[in-house]
């Protein structure tokens, strides 16, 4: 598509920017008719002949539809629709002539209306009162005769421009630094910008309120403007003058002489020890911040702040999944704007702000302005943070003051004088001092505290000068506008509240994508939803939460914001498991799968030799058969090298050694054998309880040996021997799934209890 191929234009009234969303860069806002008239004057492109687009009837299992559909190829020459890409627009002010590019928003603006950014405003030089002159005269207008929009009209032309490869910057202002406005020039073109136009003013705003502003003073493809999406542009800056060379210079050596750690700076901050009594120094408008990282948590959190200068604050705000920021003056948990010293939080266990803490954040700031226009040196300070066992309540010192016997109070003063001169006392305190009745304070009649002593009608503040007047006002009832929504509150104490709890734009790390983000989305629901409240999460968490992934223990598919309960049933089903039958032979490391299967307690590979097929209701014959095994391994052995079963001869020749010579009489034997047979209950209707002594294969001893070691370690104490058994047998004698199966499934011995 050729640049001229979109041919359309209309006129919109330009619309109020506080009816509007604040839109980025050279964005603009149209309404939905907008687009349809685009597309309807979009040009049709015809399909290419090698596209695999074909017709309704076509068929490709019968092959006479084939000649059909090449007909129809011929007949009808298939068109389609198409907007370019990027959409651009050059708006024009009929009033001054003055034009600028943009790019497209959206198509959600109201019927004949264009909502425009702050940057075109300025550009097309259309200011804030060319609306409010024109409410003003609709106002005045009876009801039928008032339109139906108000504001100054543009017009919006399509027009596509060519893709910038070249673009040549003129800095405004001198004393920018290159390492900070490079990066963010490529961020703030990159998020905010579709055109460049010649002449343009571009406004990049920075830390700490600083903003770089730069003339677009040539472009290549040369023009009026270039398309700055999907291409490699070419940033050149503009070198300074002399002049500007010269101021940059300065600015420099004064900015790295006030830099953070020099003697004229502010002091590192760094990471805060208890019971440790800092001296430092902050500029004004700075911050230091400190971290405490390590405290008893069960204790009091005193931060205590002691200075000079009225001017310096003290914030913190801890650092948890809902709290990310440094405190600030706007975005802080606690806070302390007072000019009384010393200044301190004390933080109790049970605040609920401090649920879930991993490092305590505390800044120090300061607002100082010098009163003859001098630069400031930096506010001195002592900062010390202790941690206390809570206070017993009911144990408080007593303040009350003491005086003689025979002393009266003056009541001017409030203090206590002999009776013998109250009227002397009395005489002089009434014509040279006065009492506040408000703050009980006492002043000087003919003082300057006095005569500046001011107490605000809003709240219990108060002081005894200009600045500190001016100051409280700034703080406490100047209405500020909060920089990641549209809310505006009165105070810089209500805007930090908002900005650390409801606002939409406070930066959480999300639990479930693990990133840091906004608490709320433009799609997620509001606050007060009800399910946002019930949940506990935030919206963006609520949203994001009913993402599904797999359960690591059951394989079922559950949402992420429900997988804590879904766990959480897996532990009460752990905890009420009963505890697995083991085999009864001490030597076997296997589990009985089916209770009651047979008499002696045994898995079914050690009751196996024992198994015949004949009728013994006392089980009697049963009992022989224990009788005679016992005797064949201690008389022959079962010739197996890792049998570890104390009455077997093989494992006892094998460990001779350490426990004498292996050979024994037959009567010995019997003596050793018959007491282990008759505490049996071989019944085939009863339970038998007793431990039995058979070798076993090698697999199943080894497993046996692993239970035996889990259950004995001192990490793993909390699990029994039958559910390490039951573990080692699952993870078929692999040590690490064996401790990772007992995690899952295996109570603990503090859950049965």
């Amino acid at each position: 598509m050729t640049q001229d191929s979109l041919v359309w234009s209309s006129q919109f009234v330009v619309a109020s920017p506080e009816r509007m969303p604040r839109l980025p860069g050279d964005k603009i806002t149209l309404p939905q008719s907008a687009l349809e008239q685009l597309l309807a004057a979009a040009p049709l492109q015809a399909v290419p002949a090698n596209s695999r687009v074909h017709t309704a009837a076509f068929d490709p299992l019968n092959p006479h539809t084939f000649a059909a559909e090449s007909r129809a190829r011929q007949e009808i020459e298939q068109r389609q629709q198409q907007l370019p890409h990027p959409l651009t627009f050059r708006i024009v002010n009929p009033q001054n002539g003055r034009f600028i590019y943009a790019g497209i928003r959206e198509f959600s603006a109201a019927e004949n209306e264009v909502a425009l950014s702050s940057l075109l405003r300025e550009s097309l030089e259309i200011k804030d009162e060319s609306f409010a002159n024109a409410e003003s005269q609709d106002a005045a207008l009876p009801t039928e005769a008032q339109p139906t929009q108000a504001g100054p009209a543009v017009t919006v032309h399509a027009k596509q421009l060519p893709k910038g490869t070249y673009v040549r910057l003129r800095p405004l202002e001198a004393g920018y630094d290159p390492e900070d406005w490079k990066a963010l020039l490529e961020r703030y073109l990159r998020d905010n910008f579709t055109t460049l136009t010649t002449g343009e003013l571009l406004a990049v705003p920075g830390t700490r309120n600083e903003s770089f502003r730069f003339l677009v003073d040539k472009v290549f493809p040369e023009g009026e403007g270039i398309c700055v999406v999907d291409t490699d542009l070419e940033v050149d800056i503009v070198a300074l003058s002399e002049e500007q060379a010269r101021e940059t210079l300065q600015k420099r050596l004064e900015k790295s002489s006030r830099a953070p750690g020099t003697s004229t700076g502010s002091s590192l901050g760094g990471i805060l020890s208890h019971g440790e009594t800092i001296t430092a120094q902050v500029l004004s408008g700075d911050y230091v911040d400190y971290e405490l990282r390590e405290w008893n948590r069960e204790g009091v959190i005193r931060v205590e702040l002691t200075s000079e200068d009225p001017d310096v604050s003290l914030f913190a705000s801890p650092l948890t999944r809902r709290q990310q920021g440094r405190p600030r003056a706007d975005m802080h948990v606690w806070g302390d704007f007072s000019s009384r010293f010393p200044k301190k939080f004390e933080l109790r266990p049970t605040n609920v702000a401090l649920e879930g803490t991993e490092t305590l954040y505390v800044s120090v700031s300061s607002d100082s302005q010098p009163n003859d226009g001098s630069s400031l040196s930096p506010s001195h300070y002592q900062l010390r943070i202790t941690v206390n066992a809570p206070e017993a309540p009911g144990h408080e010192n007593g303040t009350e003051e003491l005086h003689e016997p025979g002393d009266v109070q003056c009541k001017n003063c409030q203090q206590w004088v002999p009776e013998r001169t109250l009227v002397l006392h009395e005489n002089f305190c009434l014509r040279n001092n006065i009492l506040c009745s408000q703050c009980n304070v006492v002043f000087q009649k003919r003082s300057e505290e006095w005569q500046n002593h001011w107490h605000c009608p809003h709240d219990s503040d108060s002081g005894n000068d200009a600045s500190s007047k001016q100051r409280h006002d700034a703080i406490y009832h100047q209405t500020y506008q909060c920089i990641d929504c549209d809310s505006a509150v009165e105070g810089l104490p209500a805007l930090a509240q908002h900005r650390t709890t409801d606002c939409p734009g406070k930066l959480i790390l999300c639990q479930f994508c693990h990133l840091l983000v906004p608490q709320k989305g433009e799609s997620d629901p509001n606050f007060h939803d009800p399910e946002v409240m019930l949940s506990g999460l935030t919206p963006h968490e609520l949203v994001d939460g009913g993402r599904t992934t797999e359960c690591h223990l059951c394989n079922k598919i559950i949402r992420l914001r429900d997988m804590n309960t879904h766990l959480r049933h897996h532990d009460l089903e752990r905890s009420s498991r009963p505890t697995p039958r083991i085999c009864l032979n001490v030597n076997c490391g296997r589990t009985v799968s089916k209770p009651g299967n047979d008499t002696l307690g045994l898995c079914g590979f050690c009751f196996g030799p024992l198994y015949v097929d004949t009728f013994d209701p006392e089980g009697k014959a049963l009992r022989r058969r224990i009788e005679r095994r016992y005797l064949s391994q201690m008389m022959t052995g079962c010739g197996k090298p890792w049998c570890q079963n104390k009455y077997c001869k093989t494992a006892k020749q094998n460990i001779a050694s350490e426990s004498g010579p292996p050979t024994l009489s037959v009567a010995e034997m019997m003596k050793l054998t018959k007491p282990l047979a008759d505490a049996l209950n071989t019944k085939p209707d009863a339970s038998n309880s007793e431990a039995l002594y058979f070798c076993v294969d090698e697999t199943s001893q080894q497993r046996r040996n692993l239970a035996e070691l889990i259950a004995a370690d001192t990490d793993d104490k909390t699990f029994g021997l039958p559910w390490c058994i039951a573990g080692v047998e699952a993870a078929a004698g692999d040590l690490e799934k064996s401790r990772e199966w007992l995690s899952k499934w295996a109570p603990t011995r503090s859950d049965t209890r």
